[in-house]
């Protein structure tokens, strides 16, 4: 296990005078340049966030000049909603069934983008048109590049099977972005970040990126696998996850006359672990505000995810759960 030996090493710090400090340094730095490599930004462009979610409003807020304009979809993660929210000129964009953010007539300063939903998977096949552009990566990691055209980037260590607790800014030296939070120095990111977790999301990019290339196509016969067993042996089902413009690792489908919760629990009793969309939100409960924008049932639904680790096998034993669970709870 690399990890262990990571902590015991990143322990006293990049700030101190010891050779061990300047031996850190030197490893953090390689960590830092070996993730921008991967992502195809510069190292001196991408800074670490010990909280991901800040980025969002580092990303956005940082673009907004007063009385500017802010644009964002309506399958925007809630806390690109919350931000939209919280400006006095913003708009937010319709999809269509696919997903497809409706962006004629678009005329505002700054746009969210969303390279990969994390619901359905769903990735853009336009460009944003804003002239400042956040780009939210969070879930799409290296499996979707960044647009030609982007201001800030945001991506989370967990979307290559990183740690947990850490991210990834990027600022575009072409772009107009002032730090939106109080400061007196030049730091991009506040506060410190855990040397350990960086140097471990590093290790972790560098075995997903190998894993991804060699997995990639057993990944998309698997999707291809559920997706056709379950259309040609359950009915009533409604697939969120588009043909051809989603990230394979993701299928998003919900069941007619099912109740999400019950759902997920029969197939947990069956040894099989899913997330659903049917409450995005534990707090109060709302259906999903992805799949109700894109027009999909919002009940009874179910959100897979491939890993490279999965077996032909694993993927047959969950299809039988599925029909089985279903079956049990339409009776």
């Amino acid at each position: 296990m690399a990890i262990p030996p990571i902590f015991e090493q990143a322990w006293p710090g990049v700030s101190k005078l010891t050779p061990e400090a300047r031996g850190l340094a030197i490893l953090r730095n390689e960590s830092l340049a070996t993730i921008a490599g991967h992502l195809g930004v510069e190292p001196s462009h991408l800074h670490v966030l010990g909280e991901p979610n800040l980025g969002f409003f580092l990303g956005i807020r940082g673009l907004l000049k007063p009385g500017g304009s802010f644009a964002a979809s309506a399958i925007d993660r809630q806390e690109i909603l919350a931000v939209a929210d919280s400006w006095a000129d913003s708009t937010i964009l319709t999809v269509d069934s696919d997903g497809q953010i409706d962006q004629r007539g678009m005329s505002a300063d700054v746009q969210s983008w969303q390279l990969g939903n994390g619901e359905t998977g769903v990735v853009q096949t336009e460009s944003p048109v804003a002239q400042s552009v956040f780009v939210d990566a969070t879930t799409s990691g290296t499996r979707v590049p960044l647009p030609d055209a982007w201001s800030t980037a945001l991506w989370d260590s967990r979307s290559w099977s990183g740690p947990e607790g850490i991210a990834f800014f990027a600022v575009n030296p072409a772009s107009t972005w002032r730090n939106p939070l109080p400061h007196n120095d030049q730091r991009v990111t506040p506060g410190g970040s855990s040397t350990a977790l960086l140097i471990a999301s590093a290790l972790a990019i560098d075995s997903w990126v190998a894993d991804e290339k060699i997995q990639a196509e057993k990944i998309a016969q698997a999707h291809q696998r559920i997706r056709g067993y379950i259309s040609e042996r359950i009915s009533d089902v409604d697939f969120s996850t588009p043909v051809g413009v989603g990230m394979p690792h993701l299928l998003s489908l919900s069941f007619l006359y099912v109740d999400g919760e019950r759902l997920l629990n029969s197939l947990l009793s069956k040894g099989f672990a899913v997330d659903s969309g049917s409450a995005c939100n534990a707090a109060n409960l709302e259906p999903s505000h992805v799949l109700a924008a894109m027009g999909k049932l919002t009940q009874g639904n179910i959100r897979l995810t491939i890993h490279h680790s999965v077996t032909p096998e694993e993927v047959d034993g969950l299809l039988r759960a599925i029909e089985e669970s279903v079956a049990e709870l339409r009776d």
